[in-house]
Order: C-alpha cells, then structure tokens, then sequence
C-alpha cells in the first residue's frame, strides 16, 4: 500500500506525465478516506452545471482571442471530462481509458477518407453529407429511427431549435427562403402583443417559445449561429452599458443617479465610438 501510494505521489508531483498525471489526481481527490470532501460528495447531476459553464468559458475565450486564457479554460473542460469518467469508474459503468478509445473509434470511423479507404478529394460540403450518413447509421444502430431522435435535450434551447430544424430540413419540412420565415416572424410577434393582456403567463411563454423558435429559423437560413449571435450581442450591450457607466462616473454619478435620455445618449455615443 506504501509503494502504491509513494508512486501515485511521484506521479502527481511529475509535471511531464500527461493526462495519467491528471487522471490520477482526480482519483486522490475522490478518494473517500484522504480525498477532498467536496470532490466525494459530487455526482453527475451536479457537476453537470459546471461541464456547461467550463463550455461556454472556452467559447468566451476563443470569442475574445484570449489564447492564454484559452489554454486554462480547455484545462479546466478536460478535466471535467476526467472528473465524470472517475464517478463512472467507481460507479462500474466506464473508465477514462474507455471514453479515449470510444472517441477515437467513433473518429476513426467517421474519417474513412483520411483513415481508410476512400479518396479525401471532397468538398468540405460534400464531408459534411457523408458525416452526416454516417451518424444516422449509428443512431439507427441505437435503434433511435425517428428524424430528431438523438437531439440532446439538455442542449442550449437555441442550439436545439436549430439542430432539430436541420433535422427536420433534411427531409423537407422547412421553408424554402427567408421570406416565409420572416412573414411566420411578424405573425408570431403580432400575435403575442396583441394576446399578451388576455393570457395567462404560461401561455405567454409559449407563445414568447413560438417566437424565438422562428428566430432561430431565421438564424438557420442565415446561415448564422443564434448562440454565437446572442453571445455577441450580450457582449455588445456590456461594452456600452460599461461605456455609460464610465462615463457617469467622471461626474461621480451612478446610473440610478441619471435618467432614460441621458444614458440613451451616452449609448448612442459608445455606439459611435464603436464605429469610427
């Protein structure tokens, strides 16, 4: 037992020892006699939350050409991969070992034109199709037959209206332009003001649902990723929400301290400075 744990020490403390190195640090802090008593008491579902938001903070930094955030934050996702693998280790159902050779089967098989065969003199739409053929074999192969079966309910909801509708555009069912998509977005808008008084707030949620969905379409047949839009555009408003901010404080005010008119103003001119 000494021997095992000098050498899981000298393995911990080996900063050239790759991922076995990190592996073997989350099974020391999952230990349930010397481990860390927050590590121990986590489960999927909670640290499920966590996987998300190391997600989004990897989009952040790429977003913001933070490359040596970027380095951190796809440490800090890996190792919620390793931390999921370690519970279903103890748990009997996988080890790391199996996730790695899992994703490189299903990489393997899904590149037949670089790993096997096939010529790779395609167009990247062209891999795309193929790409696709063959996640449907493997969804039929999990016996999931229907179009939108495999769509991760625990998506982004933006995200997933647009995975389901290219799912369902696949076979057909979907507008053939932008102009039907922006006459179902006027009409689903029209709609909820005009009902918003006589709802209940249930249904005025879902018909708010209704709306975004078609906004989503849109995105799709924009050719633009709704998250990535959103995120940019909760960026935008920060800056110049910020911009206000900054500017009020020369004054020694706060917002609260200034009204509509004047912080509409200070917007207009961060919106300005922008776009010089």
């Amino acid at each position: 037992m000494t021997h095992s744990r000098d050498r899981s020490d000298a393995l911990i403390q080996d900063p050239e020892a790759g991922i076995e190195r990190l592996v073997e640090i989350m099974a020391r802090l999952r230990d349930p006699v010397t481990g860390c008593p927050w590590d121990i008491a986590q489960d999927f579902a909670t640290i499920a939350p966590y996987t998300i938001e190391e997600a989004y903070e990897v989009a952040d930094a790429i977003e913001r050409k933070a490359w040596d955030e970027l380095r951190g934050e796809l440490g800090d996702l890996l190792f919620q991969s390793v931390f999921h693998a370690r519970m279903a280790e103890e748990a009997g159902h996988f080890a790391f070992a199996d996730v790695v050779r899992a994703i490189s089967d299903k990489m393997v098989a899904r590149h037949p034109h670089v790993f096997g065969d096939e010529s790779n003199e395609k167009s990247p739409e062209q891999q795309v199709s193929d790409w696709e053929t063959v996640k449907a074999a493997e969804r039929a192969a999990k016996a999931e037959t229907g179009v939108l079966d495999g769509v991760a309910v625990g998506l982004p909801a933006l995200l997933r209206a647009l995975k389901l509708q290219n799912r369902a555009a696949r076979v057909g069912f979907d507008w053939p332009s932008t102009t039907e998509v922006l006459d179902k977005i006027v009409e689903e808008a029209r709609e909820l003001v005009e009902a918003h008084d006589t709802l209940t707030q249930d249904e005025v949620e879902d018909e708010m649902g209704d709306l975004l969905f078609v906004m989503a379409n849109l995105a799709r047949h924009l050719k633009v990723d709704p998250e990535a839009a959103l995120r940019r555009a909760n960026a935008k408003f920060t800056r110049r929400f910020r911009a206000i901010e900054a500017a009020l404080a020369e004054d020694g005010r706060r917002p609260e301290d200034s009204d509509l008119a004047e912080m509409d103003a200070l917007w207009n001119e961060a919106k300005a400075r922008e776009r010089a």
